[in-house]
């Protein structure tokens, strides 16, 4: 497997650190606003290549960070007269629905500046202790010209640089390069005490240190938009190597920009288009396709025309999927074994080696998904000619599907359709407390301890009323996590033959507009309007 290294400017063969793991960090948005399509990118980027590592065979650790204290987050709280923190809080909260509707994976870790100052400000000190920063008047600042190897990542000369786009101009600095690590407080901001008085980190140093704390001194593969090679990438690198004394990243991977009439699509520049609108007109497994069909860095420009091409082309794959699903339908012939020496499954196989060479090279996902076609034009084809009353033509289709859907999946493709409304995931988790609660009022302790640990997994906190159960989390819980969890509780009270407690499961489900199936391949559900 190779990838292009932006440390170095040339593709190289991925080597982790450890054999099959790979640790991962990349950027998360400032949370100021609702994200826009330019920064949805970089999301399913990296999103997809996190997929495409664990289909592989690699032990993925990925950890995306938020910014919940920056400059802007404090302006755009001031303009609406709100508390910043909060603000920011709103909008993670915004980002996780935006996220879950492209099928992005929830991060392992998704660290928040402000709850890490402890280690931040201990970062600071550190370099002022190494002598990699300076104290002027309550503020720090990172001394460039201490750290001989700036520049390597942008391959800009020092003497060359400017401040960077977020540096404040100040005539106390020592070079006009050197940037903020910490800032002096000013009325009406978030502080923290540090030993050079209140105030608050620099934007570079967040990620220096949220990224070292959960992966280690030195990782494998740091992701972002190309518009952050300089100079936020460029200072993490040198926070990071000053304090450690290590190598900090293996591999920088960035994705191009998405423009509009050929410009760099923007919040500064006015002109871009806010995912959530993008995704009331068009499904969310549309706007992805679009998003991974151009080479993640290439530029992708900006127009409805192709998001109309990205419809119809995902559509011919879903197609291939639905015929699939319908001759299998209904099968009465028993499970066989497909035939690997079948014409038909070695066609594929083949098919396959090429998504996987595809991808193999940089993460080719145009490539790929042409390879994606290929396998839906053979599928098709047999489906079309094939009898589904007969077992080797049945156990060949359901092989072809195991397969063209685990290529799907990887690049995140085949959405099912998101109801995870607030109002549904209150519901179902109101069927969980209640569960929990009747459990307690029998003294079934045990079970009643199950749905505990069962919520602190998901972290949900439930407070007891007596109106009924409130629930507090930070990360809105996934409606089909919790429908899993009641139909495996489900499942259990049939194997004991408590039918009244499944049965009740079953119909209180049904009331807050889920149906479960029982198959033969087990407990299927789906949302009754869907």
């Amino acid at each position: 497997m190779r990838l292009y290294n932006t440390l170095g400017g040339q593709k190289e063969e991925l080597q982790t650190l450890e054999p099959h793991k790979a640790k991962m960090y990349v950027c998360g948005p400032t949370t100021y606003n609702y994200i826009h399509l330019g920064n949805a990118r970089p999301l399913v980027v990296f999103d997809t290549v996190r997929r495409y590592l664990a289909y592989r065979g690699y032990q993925v650790t990925y950890v995306q960070n938020f910014t919940d204290v920056d400059d802007k987050i404090i302006n755009r709280a001031r303009e609406e007269g709100s508390d910043p923190l909060e603000l920011a809080c709103n909008y993670i909260q915004a980002y996780y629905q935006d996220a879950d509707a492209l099928n992005i994976m929830r991060a392992d870790r998704h660290p928040r500046v402000s709850q890490h100052m402890p280690e931040i400000i201990a970062a600071v000190q550190g370099l002022l202790d190494k002598g990699f920063a300076y104290e002027v008047d309550g503020d720090v600042y990172y001394r460039v010209s201490a750290f001989k190897d700036y520049g390597k990542l942008s391959g800009r000369l020092l003497e060359d640089m400017l401040a960077g786009a977020r540096v404040e101009v100040d005539e106390r600095k020592e070079n006009a390069a050197d940037f903020a690590l910490w800032k002096k407080a000013k009325a009406g901001e978030p502080a923290w005490e540090s030993p050079w008085g209140s105030g608050r980190p620099g934007w570079h140093i967040e990620c220096s240190v949220m990224s070292t704390k959960y992966l280690g001194d030195s990782f494998d593969i740091h992701g972002g938009g190309s518009d952050l090679i300089f100079p936020h990438h460029e200072n993490e690198i040198a926070q990071a190597e000053a304090l450690t004394g290590k190598p900090f990243v293996r591999y920088w991977m960035h994705n191009g920009f998405i423009t509009v009439n050929n410009e760099k699509m923007s919040k500064s520049l006015g002109n871009f288009f806010i995912l959530r609108d993008i995704l009331a007109q068009y499904p969310a497994d549309v706007v992805r396709f679009y998003l991974i069909s151009t080479h993640y860095r290439s530029p992708l420009d900006f127009d409805d025309g192709k998001l109309e091409e990205a419809r119809k082309a995902l559509g011919r794959l879903k197609t291939t999927l639905l015929l699939a699903e319908e001759f299998m339908a209904g099968n009465q012939t028993g499970h066989h074994p497909a035939d690997e020496q079948e014409p038909f499954i070695k066609a594929l196989q083949e098919q396959r080696g090429e998504f996987i060479a595809a991808m193999d090279d940089d993460f080719n996902t145009a490539k790929a998904v042409s390879h994606l076609f290929e396998m839906s034009h053979l599928i098709n084809s047999y489906v079309a000619a094939a009898d589904k009353n007969e077992a080797l033509h049945q156990a060949a289709v359901r092989e072809a599907y195991r397969l063209f859907a685990a290529l799907g999946d990887v690049l995140g493709i085949f959405i099912q359709p998101q109801h995870d409304s607030a109002a549904a995931v209150g519901q179902v988790l109101q069927i969980l407390a209640a569960l929990r609660s009747q459990a307690r009022t029998e003294k079934d302790y045990q079970l009643a301890d199950m749905i505990r640990d069962f919520f602190a997994r998901i972290e949900v906190r439930v407070e007891d009323t007596p109106d009924g159960s409130r629930f507090r989390f930070e990360q809105p819980p996934r409606l089909a996590v919790l429908i899993e969890e009641l139909i495996r509780l489900r499942n259990s009270f049939k194997a004991g033959q408590a039918f009244a407690k499944a049965d009740m499961i079953r119909d209180r489900l049904h009331e807050a507009g889920v149906i479960l199936e029982d198959a033969r391949e087990g407990v299927r559900w789906k949302i009754a309007d869907a």
